[in-house]
């Protein structure tokens, strides 16, 4: 019985208000016209929604919980959907698509305050733990001191051992191969450019070839038939009247131009098959094994439990020009070099952050330590911070310490962009595309997971 008139009571009430709210939208329809009558409805069916939900019964109430919270669960589902840039999800099919962006805002339901005695256990137990409401630009400070940064220590017995072994190869070539001008060989990398992040496990070694000015020209790669400009030939001149044999390199020719290829497979010869690595390695006190893929010059290490991978570059340097031959995957053709610009940009960062005593190598190495330590953004190299970050410096011009936290994020939006577009122009050259040796898929993947960390890049540290 009570309960029929408690309905007779919300249904006479609901009537009443009903001709209200017709008599409100009827009005307004003639004073603010159409659009303005929406949105009166809209909020006046909002309140009447507030008060039926004021007096409805505990399971109604449930009941309207539940039916209410699906949509608006969904309409965020939808609007987090609407955000997201097409161009990175040309592929719907995905895993990375199934995952859910961040939310679009913070919970509104607050926690319950603890009691003054868990608050003072709390405090005694985490007194010495970093506090909660560090900003970006803390948090970003104390990933490259503890996680970015590697000692000292590690890095002198990795370059001491890396040392020790480029001496057994340049012993090697002098003694055995006197015929071919190799010069000095050198250790590259970011190693040694004080930029290498995380841990000491990779290094690089140049093998020079000495060339002739007279007998070899370099041809960029624009001007080949590839029209590829970080693909480059080295011609021989002049065959016509200084036939093959005066110089020393004519024995790895094909077709009249240097072949990176041959040279390639010859030094592979002679790391996998002539040098005695396990005397060698014995002596040295660890293990060092060739690298036996074809095409690949490289070292494996392992030395008082710690890995040390080196590759090893054949290179051809005229005035600023660097060549270098290596195996890639995605090379149009055989026998081309390809244009390095390592040196350049290092030098460029190092330059720009000296003059205005800026942290452009600290944002550099924070995003190298982000993309190495994360598998779905290992695909991006320093090179291709680098590039962004020298494009960036054209725009801003405050790079100091105080402004990490600000550029930091500036450089994902660029990098977004430019995977976007899936070209990332070489601050060098703006011909060359730094993404070339990227696949389509790995492209909308790192832009995929970039982007879905925009609002809250602090998940990436």
């Amino acid at each position: 019985m009570d309960g029929l008139v408690q309905k007779k009571g919300r249904k006479r009430n609901e009537d009443g208000f009903g001709t209200v709210v017709d008599f409100l939208l009827s009005n307004a329809r003639l004073v603010l016209g159409v659009g303005g009558a929406a949105m009166l409805g809209i909020a006046t069916l909002t309140v009447k929604r507030l008060i039926d939900r004021a007096a409805s019964a505990p399971d109604d109430e449930k009941e309207a919980a539940k039916a209410a919270q699906t949509p608006t669960d969904e309409t965020w589902k939808e609007l987090s959907l609407l955000r997201a840039s097409p161009k990175l999800f040309r592929k719907p099919n995905r895993e990375a698509l199934c995952a859910p962006l961040p939310p679009p805002i913070e919970s509104e339901i607050a926690p319950d305050p603890p009691s003054e005695e868990a608050e003072c256990e709390e405090s005694a137990t985490d007194q010495n733990k970093v506090q909660p409401c560090l900003t970006l630009q803390d948090k970003l400070n104390h990933y490259y001191q503890t996680r970015v940064t590697i000692s000292e220590d590690e890095i002198s017995q990795c370059m001491q051992l890396a040392h020790a072994i480029l001496a057994e190869i340049q012993d090697f070539l002098c003694n055995k191969h006197p015929d071919l001008p190799f010069g000095g060989m050198r250790i590259v990398g970011s190693l040694i450019d004080g930029l290498e992040v995380l841990t000491a496990d990779h290094v690089c070694f140049t093998v020079p070839l000495a060339l002739e000015t007279t007998l070899w020209s370099l041809i960029p790669g624009d001007q080949t038939i590839l029209n590829i400009p970080q693909f480059w030939l080295v011609k021989r001149v002049g065959l016509e009247y200084i036939t093959r044999g005066r110089s020393p390199w004519d024995r790895f020719l094909v077709g009249g131009y240097l072949s990176s290829n041959v040279i390639i497979e010859f030094l592979h010869k002679i790391l996998v098959g002539s040098i005695n690595w396990p005397s060698i390695g014995s002596m040295l006190g660890g293990i060092i094994r060739p690298v036996v893929t074809p095409g690949e010059l490289g070292l494996e290490v392992n030395h008082d439990q710690n890995q040390l991978r080196i590759d090893i570059f054949p290179v051809i340097k005229m005035v600023d020009t660097v060549l270098l031959a290596r195996s890639l995957e995605n090379s149009p053709a055989e026998n081309l070099w390809f244009q390095s610009f390592y040196i350049a940009e290092t030098s460029k960062l190092k330059n720009l952050d000296e003059k205005d005593a800026g942290v452009r190598c600290c944002c550099l190495k924070v995003l190298k330590g982000i993309c190495k330590s994360h598998q779905r953004l290992n695909k991006l190299t320093g090179s291709h911070v680098a590039h962004v970050i020298l494009h960036l410096s054209e725009l801003e011009y405050d790079w100091t310490e105080g402004a990490l936290a600000a550029r930091f994020q500036q450089v994902i939006e660029e990098l977004i962009g430019y995977l976007e577009n899936g070209f990332l122009p070489c601050y060098f050259n703006n011909k060359v595309n730094m993404f070339s040796q990227l696949h389509v898929e790995d492209i909308d993947e790192t832009g995929y997971m970039l982007y879905s960390t925009l609002s809250n890049p602090e998940v990436l540290i």
